[in-house]
C-alpha cells in the first residue's frame, strides 16, 4: 500500500471507523459495505492481471541470484530461487514482491567444499537430520558436511500447468543418509509442496528424523542494522503436552519475555536478538512465520504421526539467532564477546518427522506443504483455507432482518468468498457469492446476505475459479442485534 494520505470518505477508511467499537459497527451504511465489497472485488481482479499476462503458467529457467547459478521455479505469485550446489539449498522465497528468507551475504555467491570443522550459514531453507550431537555416531555433528553443503543434482520434471523439480544429494558417510527432495509449485495458486526422502544408503539399519529447516530474515528493511522485533512464530500447542510449559527451553534463558502460550492454546514467539531453542510437541500439523511490520506470513503444514515417537517429542522447533549466553565450568556466566561480528539476525522455522528406523536401502517420505499469505501480529488461527485475524461474525439486523457478515482473514488461495447459510436444523438453505479474494490481499469483511430470512448458521467458504471447495475461513451460529454487544 503506498503512502498516500486516504481520504476519510474511501472505503477502507469506512472500514476503519466502523471497526473501532462493536457499538459503531451497525451505525455503518450498505452503501459503505457495498463500496467494501467493490474495493476487494477490484483489488483481487487486479492483483490477478500479472498472473494473466504470465499465461498462468508456471516455469522453470536458470538465473544468476546474488552471486550463484541459480535455478528459479515461478508462478503468477512465487519464485523460489534454488542454489543445487550449497546442500540443494531453497536460497530464497518471493511472494507479491516479499522476500521470506535470510540470505547470508558474508556467504551470497560462494560455494565452499565440504567441512568436518566449520559451518558456513548460506541462509535459506534445507533439509537437516537429528538428533543433533557430537557423543555418537547415532547423532549427526551439525558441519558443513556432505548433508549440509554437497553438491546436490538438480532434475526438471515437468512445466506448464505444474512445475516440479527434484534435488537429489550425495551419499553422506557419517549418517549413512542419501537425501532427496521433489518441490512442486501450479500455475493456479501460490501453494508449494514438498516432498523430501531420507534413504539409508549403507548396509545396515539406521534411525534418524528428517527436518525441514527454514531461516527466516529478520532485519528490519526500513533501518538497516536493526532487527524486526514485530515477527512472529505461531503454532498451536498441545494441551497435553510433555513439556512443563507446553514447551520446551532447549538452550536459551528459561524466562522469556518474547514467549508465551496464550489463553486460546496458540504459542506465540516475537524476535528478539538472544540465542534461544523452543521445542513443541504441537500435533495440529502446522506452523506460521508472520511479518507484523510488512503484513505477509508463510504458513508450513505437515502431517503429524501420532504412530511413532518424535525427537525429543519435538514436532515443531523455533530458533531465534542472536547473542548467546554462555555457562562456564565455574559457573560463571556471559555473552558473546563484544569483539565478535554480531550475530545474524534470523528465525529458524523447523518441521521434524518422526523418528524412522530404516532398513538398508529403505526410505522414508516427509511431505510438507506451505502457503503464503497476508497476515498481521493478531494472527488467530489457521483453517484449512485461510489464517483468521478477525474471526467470523454474523449478526440479524433486528430492522432490516438482513445478516452482517465481518471479519478478518488472510486466504490461501485464489478464488472467490462464498457464504453458506442453514436452518436451526442444519438443513442447507442455499449460498450467497460475495467477492474474488487473493492470497496476495488481506480480506476484510464487511458484507450483508441477501435473502437469509430463516438462516441460524452461516458458514464461510473459499471457492477456486474451477469451484473447487477448498474449504471454510470460519462457522458461526447467526446472533441477533441485541447480541452485538
Amino acid at each position: 500500500m503506498s503512502g498516500a494520505r486516504r481520504s476519510s470518505n474511501d472505503p477502507e477508511s469506512k472500514w476503519r471507523f466502523c471497526t473501532k467499537t462493536r457499538a459503531l459497527l451497525w451505525s455503518c451504511t450498505l452503501l459503505a459495505a457495498m463500496e467494501l465489497t467493490a474495493l476487494c472485488h477490484s483489488r483481487a481482479r487486479a492483483q490477478q492481471q500479472p498472473g494473466a499476462a504470465a499465461g498462468g503458467r508456471c516455469r522453470v529457467e536458470a538465473m544468476a541470484y546474488r552471486g550463484w547459478q541459480a535455478q528459479q521455479v515461478s508462478n503468477p505469485w512465487v519464485k523460489l530461487l534454488f542454489v543445487p550446489e550449497n546442500g540443494g539449498r531453497l536460497i530464497q522465497v518471493i511472494f507479491d514482491d516479499h522476500p521470506f528468507l535470510f540470505v547470508n551475504p558474508k556467504f551470497a555467491g560462494k560455494h565452499l567444499p565440504p567441512s568436518s570443522n566449520e559451518w558456513f550459514n548460506y541462509g535459506g531453507d534445507k533439509l537437516w537430520v537429528l538428533p543433533e550431537g557430537e557423543q555418537d555416531e547415532r547423532h549427526w555433528a551439525v558441519k558443513s558436511d556432505a548433508l549440509d553443503a554437497g553438491r546436490f543434482t538438480f532434475q526438471l520434471a515437468r512445466q506448464g500447468q505444474r512445475c516440479e523439480v527434484t534435488l537429489s544429494g550425495p551419499v553422506d558417510s557419517q549418517t549413512g543418509l542419501q537425501l532427496q527432495r521433489t518441490v512442486s509449485l501450479g500455475s493456479d495458486s501460490p501453494e508449494i509442496d514438498f516432498h523430501a526422502v531420507m534413504k539409508n544408503a549403507t548396509g545396515h539399519p539406521i534411525e534418524w528424523s528428517v527436518q525441514s529447516v527454514s531461516q527466516y530474515d529478520t532485519g528490519d528493511p526500513g533501518n538497516l542494522g536493526h532487527e524486526n522485533r514485530n515477527l512472529w512464530g505461531f503454532t498451536r500447542a498441545n494441551p497435553a503436552s510433555s513439556y512443563l510449559n507446553q514447551y520446551h527451553v532447549r538452550f536459551g534463558p528459561a524466562e522469556n519475555s518474547a514467549v508465551q502460550v496464550r489463553d486460546d492454546g496458540i504459542f506465540a514467539v516475537h524476535y528478539v536478538p538472544l540465542a534461544s531453542e523452543l521445542w513443541l510437541d504441537s500435533r495440529e500439523g502446522w506452523l506460521a512465520v508472520v511479518d507484523g511490520s510488512s503484513r505477509y506470513a508463510m504458513l508450513e503444514r505437515f502431517r503429524y504421526d501420532g504412530t511413532r515417537p518424535y525427537p525429543g517429542k519435538a514436532s515443531v522447533i523455533f530458533w531465534s539467532n542472536g547473542l548467546q549466553l554462555h555457562q562456564h565450568a565455574d559457573g560463571s556466566t556471559s555473552f558473546d564477546s563484544a569483539d565478535q561480528a554480531p550475530p545474524d539476525r534470523y528465525m529458524e522455522a523447523e518441521l521434524n518427522s518422526p523418528m524412522v528406523r530404516l532398513e538398508p536401502g529403505e526410505e522414508y517420505r516427509f511431505d510438507t506443504h506451505w502457503f503464503p499469505t497476508r497476515a498481521d501480529a493478531d494472527f488467530k488461527d489457521v483453517t484449512d483455507a485461510g489464517v483468521i485475524l478477525e474471526p467470523l461474525r454474523a449478526v440479524r439486523d433486528s430492522t432490516s432482518g438482513k445478516i452482517m457478515l465481518t471479519g478478518s482473514f488472510g486466504v490461501l488461495f485464489p478464488g472467490k468468498l462464498v457464504a453458506h447459510y442453514y436452518d436451526a436444523r442444519g438443513v442447507a438453505l442455499g449460498a450467497q457469492s460475495l467477492f474474488d479474494v487473493d492470497p496476495r490481499t488481506p480480506v476484510r469483511l464487511l458484507s450483508t446476505l441477501d435473502n437469509p430470512a430463516a438462516a441460524a448458521r452461516i458458514s464461510l467458504h473459499v471457492e477456486a475459479t474451477s469451484g473447487l471447495d477448498q474449504g471454510a475461513l470460519g462457522e458461526v451460529p447467526v446472533l441477533s442485534a441485541i447480541a452485538r454487544q
